[in-house]
């Protein structure tokens, strides 16, 4: 990418992201993520009990930040038994040179030096009722001590949130504060992710939304690929140029491909990916596992928010009803 075209990325993210710091976002309308504990069955949705999220403090904004986690333990009525609760997981910040730079760090498996960089905190919860349904705060953290990476505008952390023992569901969100005990936005900061592990909603008329971003025009396809939907229900793709394209959906415990052919208009626009449940509305508790790739066979880039908008189609109106 370009010096401008880089700029003009950043200038983008900054005026788009004003609600960015919600993990999993306000427009994607996904309950919560999901980590299952390192022995569980991958049947249960969760491919290798392990997820990364990055978080970027713009430059120029140097007061602390705080990295906040919305029900940590696993127990309770939020997250998924087996059994008896025996799950433990970890959730570490790490910060400083190749934390989020690191290839290792944008890989589906855990191969390599995935924990490259600097570890600034970490905790490990079990079925802790003190924090059950509440906010567990890291920090204050320096800006300063996350990665900083001029393509992202700022200073990057990597949260990695994996199951350690066990073999329960352990369900929370994730927020970025300027505040200890409230969660008040990082003006300009905004999440992404290569790889979701979410828990999808159990009332079928809800939709769900993962909002991947294209921005290099040498991108000509996206491969999306799913792990344990279940055949619940559908995905499609919604974009500025498409108002709608179905993509291959996996059955349990089982992987699903399918690709998308993207056009010029899409370039430098987000797309949404729409996961729509089966109108039945037999499915419950079903966790899946989404990413993309480009033809390079290279991971994108989602974000909790959509980078310029949830994108409109901008074709025939009568294609606007799904």
């Amino acid at each position: 990418m370009s010096k401008l075209l880089k700029l003009s990325f950043i200038l983008l993210l900054v005026g788009t992201m004003v609600k960015a710091q919600p993990v999993p976002g306000a427009d994607e309308n996904i309950p919560n993520l999901i980590t299952f504990g390192a022995n569980a069955e991958t049947s249960w949705g969760d491919a290798n009990f392990c997820q990364i999220i990055f978080f970027t403090v713009p430059e120029g904004h140097n007061a602390p930040i705080y990295i906040k986690v919305f029900d940590p333990d696993c127990g309770g009525e939020n997250d998924e038994l087996q059994g008896e609760w025996n799950t433990q997981t970890s959730f570490s910040i790490y910060g400083g040179q190749g934390s989020c730079s690191s290839e290792d760090a944008k890989k589906l498996n855990l191969d390599g030096n995935y924990d490259e960089g600097t570890l600034l905190a970490s905790q490990t919860f079990g079925n802790d009722s003190e924090h059950d349904m509440k906010w567990y705060t890291f920090g204050p953290i320096n800006p300063s001590e996350g990665e900083y990476l001029p393509d992202e505008g700022g200073h990057v952390f990597k949260i990695i949130i994996e199951g350690v023992d066990g073999d329960d569901g352990n369900m929370y969100q994730l927020f970025m504060s300027t505040k200890k005990d409230s969660e008040d936005e990082v003006e300009g900061g905004y999440a992404f992710y290569y790889k979701y592990t979410v828990r999808l909603h159990d009332n079928p008329r809800e939709i769900s939304h993962i909002y991947p971003y294209v921005n290099d025009s040498s991108i000509v396809s996206i491969k999306q690929t799913n792990f344990d939907w279940d055949n619940d229900g559908r995905i499609i793709v919604r974009s500025v140029a498409t108002a709608y394209k179905p993509m291959k959906i996996s059955g349990d415990d089982e992987w699903a491909t399918s690709m998308y052919d993207i056009k010029p208009d899409e370039y430098n626009t987000s797309l949404d990916i729409q996961m729509h449940k089966n109108r039945t509305g037999d499915y419950r508790n079903n966790n899946v596992v989404i990413y993309f790739e480009n033809q390079y066979g290279e991971l994108l880039k989602s974000y909790s928010v959509p980078i310029g908008g949830v994108p409109k189609y901008k074709g025939n109106p009568g294609a606007e009803e799904l």
